[in-house]
């Protein structure tokens, strides 16, 4: 049996980075139990998954390039 996205998820390609507000060095943990390093203020999200919850975090803002 395939799982299906949810619709409300966009593919992202590759990864998207986020400013992290609040730390400079922290390590985010995702429900699945992955994670995902904040380095100098900065994060990037390597899934559609993890783009939705560093999207909806309230001490991360997404970089515009």
């Amino acid at each position: 049996m395939s799982k299906t996205k949810p619709e409300s998820l966009e593919p992202i390609g590759p990864g998207r980075m986020f400013r992290d507000t609040l730390f400079t060095s922290r390590t985010l943990v995702f429900p699945d139990g992955s994670t995902a390093p904040v380095s100098k203020g900065r994060v990037t999200a390597s899934s559609d998954e993890q783009f939705a919850l560093l999207k909806a975090h309230p001490d991360l803002e997404l970089v515009q390039e």
